[in-house]
């Protein structure tokens, strides 16, 4: 039958044969069961496709585009874009901009020392920012940080107002960082996690993932699918 109800209407009419009343329960309810199974439509393969990778980079799904890493999504809400240069540090710039104050100065220390080796090493450019909307530079950490290909952005941000995200780990791929998207998932889902976060706190979620990102970024295979089970960086 193509409708539910007509279904339904199958299933008992088939059922009245059976002469036990609970088994003709048991029988409808497994005959629903198997015809919706094999009613289940499948979605075109546009609809599948969770992210492209474009000549504008790859803004993944689970993280979030220069565009609108100021502004993380909460259930409806679009909040304006933002573009406050100055709530960025004044003088020499700096691979952290700690605005939420989640790590501390040795942290923050240990940090800077990866970034510069890693890029001293293989070229490519980590920067690191914590934010809560509104308390964000938006836009403006594009120009300051000078983002291009060779260049990955960490958004660690809690959400709207403090409405913890589902995640609070989003990233900024340039097109030149060897990783497929499926590694960008794996990581958010392993340390950007509520779960890991209440357990570990913010700044460990944050030390972890940038761990495992300079990890596999310095390894002899440039396809590194998954986070490694431990942050060597940081051992």
């Amino acid at each position: 039958p193509a409708c539910p109800s007509c279904l339904i209407a199958w299933c008992a009419a088939l059922a009245a044969f059976v002469p036990c009343a609970r088994m003709r329960l048991c029988v409808v309810f497994a005959l629903a069961a198997s015809a919706s199974a094999l009613r289940v439509p499948q979605a075109p393969l546009a609809a599948r496709s969770v992210t492209s990778e474009s000549a504008l980079g790859r803004r993944l799904a689970v993280g979030a585009t220069l565009a609108t890493l100021a502004f993380p999504a909460v259930s409806s809400a679009r909040p304006e874009g933002v573009n406050k240069p100055e709530l960025l540090p004044a003088g020499e710039k700096v691979n952290i901009v700690d605005l939420e104050k989640w790590l501390t100065p040795s942290e923050t220390q240990r940090l800077d020392r990866l970034v510069r080796s890693l890029e001293k090493d293989t070229g490519y450019r980590l920067r690191i920012l914590t934010q809560q909307y509104p308390k964000t530079p938006g836009l403006a950490i594009k120009d300051y940080w000078a983002v291009d290909a060779n260049t990955i952005v960490l958004v660690a941000d809690l959400g709207i107002n403090g409405k913890q995200r589902a995640n609070v780990l989003n990233f900024n791929v340039g097109d030149n960082i060897p990783l497929p998207s499926i590694f960008w998932s794996r990581v958010q889902s392993k340390y950007g996690n509520q779960f890991y976060v209440r357990d570990n706190g913010k700044d460990s979620s944050i030390l972890e993932a940038v761990g495992a990102l300079a990890d596999c970024l310095r390894r002899e295979q440039p396809y590194c699918t998954a986070p490694p089970a431990s942050a060597a960086e940081f051992r």
